[in-house]
C-alpha cells in the first residue's frame, strides 16, 4: 500500500516545518512547499520533495501542484494550507496596497490552490483539506487589523466550503493556533517596516509605548506559548479521524477566545482584547 500524500505550504520554518518532519516520520509522503527557492533547496537536501509555491504568484501555485501530481501519479490525499504573514499596525495607518498584498498571500492564494486540489480529490474519491487559521480569526486584537481581516475571511470561506463539501468524500477542517514559538513575529517586522509610517502617525506615542516594544523584543516567550509540535498534534488528529471536527484548537488563548465569542458581550470582549 502506497504512503498517503500531503502538500504542506510554508515549510521553511515553524508550524509547516514541524508538520513536514512529523508527518514524514509517521509514514506520509510529504511535499514540503516554501516560497523561497533557497528554502526548498534546503528541504530537498534533507530528503523532502519541495516544490516552490508562493501564494502571491498564481503561476507558482499551478506549477507546484503539477509537480506534486506528476510525482504521485495524479493523486493527493491531503492539503495543509499554512503559509501566512502579518502586517502589524493601526488600521488608519495601513495602506490599501498592503491590505491587497496580505489578502493575496493569506487568502486568495489559499483559495486558488484549494480550488485546484478539489477536482483531484473528487476524482480519487477522498481528500482532506486543512486550513491553518488563528486565535485572531476568532477574536480581533488591536494593531493586527490586516491579519485579523484575512483570518476572519478564511474562517468564513472555510466554513462555507465545509458545508458545500458535506455531500462529497472531501472533509474540510480548521486548525486554530494561538501563540506558537515560530519566526512569525520576526517576519512581521519586515512587513511593518515596508508598509507602516509609524513616525508620521497620529498614534506615534502608542507605537513607541506598545507595538514597537512587542515587535522588536527578543526576550521571553508569550504567555501560554507552545511549540509548533502542538499544532502538528492537532493536525494529525484532523488527518487521521474518520469524522474530523470542524475546528481543532491549540493553546489556552484560542480556547478562551472561542468561549468568549460565544458567551461574553461585545463590550467585555473589547475590554479583554484592548491591550497591545
Amino acid at each position: 500500500m502506497s504512503a498517503r500524500s500531503i502538500l504542506i505550504t510554508g515549510c521553511s520554518s515553524g508550524i509547516g516545518r514541524d508538520a513536514a518532519h512529523s508527518l514524514r516520520a509517521q509514514g506520509w509522503r510529504v511535499f514540503a512547499a516554501c516560497r523561497a527557492e533557497a528554502d526548498c533547496a534546503a528541504l530537498r537536501a534533507d530528503g523532502f520533495d519541495s516544490p516552490r509555491l508562493d501564494y502571491e504568484d498564481p503561476a507558482s501555485i499551478a506549477a507546484a501542484l503539477d509537480e506534486v501530481l506528476a510525482a504521485t501519479g495524479g493523486t493527493l490525499d491531503a492539503l495543509f494550507n499554512n503559509g501566512a504573514y502579518a502586517v502589524p499596525g493601526a488600521v488608519e495607518d495601513l495602506p490599501t496596497d498592503a491590505l491587497r498584498a496580505i489578502f493575496e498571500a493569506n487568502l486568495f492564494g489559499w483559495h486558488d490552490l484549494t480550488n485546484r486540489v478539489i477536482p483531484v480529490m473528487r476524482r480519487q474519491g477522498h481528500g482532506r483539506i486543512v486550513n491553518c487559521s488563528s486565535v485572531l480569526g476568532l477574536m480581533s486584537a488591536p494593531w493586527r487589523g490586516a491579519y485579523n481581516a484575512t483570518k476572519f475571511a478564511l474562517e468564513g470561506l472555510t466554513d462555507t466550503l465545509r458545508l458545500e463539501m458535506a455531500d462529497t468524500p472531501i472533509r474540510v477542517v480548521l486548525i486554530e493556533p494561538g501563540p506558537i514559538d515560530t519566526a512569525f513575529r520576526r517576519n512581521a517586522r519586515s512587513q511593518f517596516e515596508r508598509w507602516i509610517d509609524w513616525q508620521g502617525s497620529a498614534r506615534r506615542a502608542q507605537y513607541e509605548s506598545q507595538l514597537l516594544k512587542r515587535l522588536y523584543d527578543e526576550g521571553g516567550a508569550d504567555r501560554f506559548q507552545l511549540p509548533p509540535s502542538a499544532v502538528t498534534r492537532q493536525l494529525t488528529r484532523a488527518l487521521d479521524s474518520p469524522s474530523p471536527r470542524a475546528r481543532y484548537f491549540v493553546t489556552v488563548p484560542t480556547w478562551g477566545a472561542e468561549i468568549a465569542r460565544r458567551l461574553l458581550p461585545t463590550a467585555l470582549r473589547d475590554r479583554i482584547a484592548g491591550g497591545a
